[in-house]
């Protein structure tokens, strides 16, 4: 499995100053930049002092973020605006932190990148995925990559955190434990993914326009998702995932089923210890394994809010079938929750810290 680079040994550095570490979320008004925005102000180690909208300059954040109502006085500014802080974390479209990131880095010590823009490490793999060279090569490989669970190690102590794709992650913990655990006769996996309205973003779209998404159960990416190229450069040879994504009626969520192919003799039970010895003490990694019920496989719904991803596996032992499968809430463990997450790793915080809400159910 290829390992993801640490952040740089030049990277800009300071102590932790006495006290919360202040933020500043550029790109605020987002889906994205919204859920960090609500994660953040109940973090005991952060104190969120400035969050940006180029359209809502000056208006209250709850004018855009209703839920936050009562939780911060906070006003959106422009990013020209922005004054020096502890951690920026850029919650922007593809492409645009790349051309604010110079002046980013002189602001804050440390980064924090939700967008795609420096997921990827390889070049070659980048111009395939976009279609188009990167921009700044010199900064691929210097942001940790967002996913604690794929490896820990390179998030420790790192300054600069390149959130993980939504899917990428649903995708990578379904597929880490048969990484670690030889049980596969192929390494062809099929990925079948569903996924709800608020990974397409806050922007309106024709897509998007209600009329158009209601009742939909939209393949919008049958083939060649972006995300499988961040799928692959993970794990490396080992493991060649084919990925599809559909779009379903869902604001929030995705439910990933990936297909693999197994060992004569592979037991569902050996499936089950192969997660289990991946994920054995993962504060946020639980398999599902109830035998009877509405939730005896994972199911995003009740996952919404929180940091949590539910694995759960069933075999075909008559044609070496597996299908693994995981949910998560995209805009939490796929975005904003993971990339936070990543930060508690970074600065060596419980990991668990601002991420214990449960979700709800019904």
């Amino acid at each position: 499995m290829t390992a993801p680079a640490a952040a740089p040994a030049d990277a800009p550095t300071r102590p932790s100053p006495e006290g919360p570490l202040r933020v500043a979320i550029v790109g605020a008004s987002g889906y994205a930049g919204g859920e960090m925005l609500r994660l953040m102000l109940g973090h005991p180690h952060l104190e969120v002092t400035q969050a940006t909208s180029e359209r809502g300059a000056g208006q209250p954040v709850a004018t855009v973020h209703p839920n936050l109502r009562g939780v911060t006085r906070l006003r959106f500014r422009k990013a020209a605006d922005l004054e020096p802080a502890d951690l920026i974390v850029a919650a922007l479209p593809h492409g645009t932190f790349l051309k604010m990131h110079d002046r980013l880095a002189e602001l804050a010590p440390r980064l924090i990148d939700l967008s795609s823009d420096l997921r990827l490490h390889d070049p070659e793999r980048y111009r395939r995925a976009y279609g188009a060279a990167h921009p700044r090569p010199e900064l691929l490989g210097t942001f940790a990559y967002g996913v604690p669970e794929a490896d820990r190690a390179s998030l420790r102590g790192a300054t600069r955190i390149a959130g993980a794709g939504c899917i990428a992650t649903a995708t990578l913990l379904a597929l880490l434990p048969f990484v670690r655990v030889p049980l596969l006769v192929r390494s062809d996996v099929i990925i079948d993914a569903k996924i709800g309205s608020s990974a397409a973003g806050a922007a309106p779209s024709l897509s998007g326009h209600h009329p158009e998404r209601s009742g939909a159960i939209r393949a919008y990416a049958p083939v060649g998702h972006r995300h499988q190229h961040e799928v692959q450069e993970r794990l490396g040879d080992r493991i060649r995932p084919h990925l599809s994504a559909t779009a379903v009626e869902r604001v929030r969520g995705i439910a990933v089923a990936a297909h693999l192919w197994v060992q004569d003799g592979t037991s569902e039970r050996d499936l089950l210890a192969a997660i289990r010895e991946t994920y054995d003490g993962e504060p946020f990694v639980r398999p599902v394994v109830a035998r009877r019920g509405a939730h005896r496989v994972p199911d995003p719904k009740i996952l919404d809010g929180a940091n949590w991803c539910d694995i759960g596996v069933a075999l075909d032992p008559d044609s070496g079938r597996a299908v693994v499968m995981t949910a998560i809430d995209n805009l939490v463990k796929g975005t904003a929750g993971g990339a936070l997450q990543a930060l508690n790793v970074a600065m060596d915080w419980p990991e668990t810290t601002g991420l214990t809400f449960p979700g709800l159910h019904p």
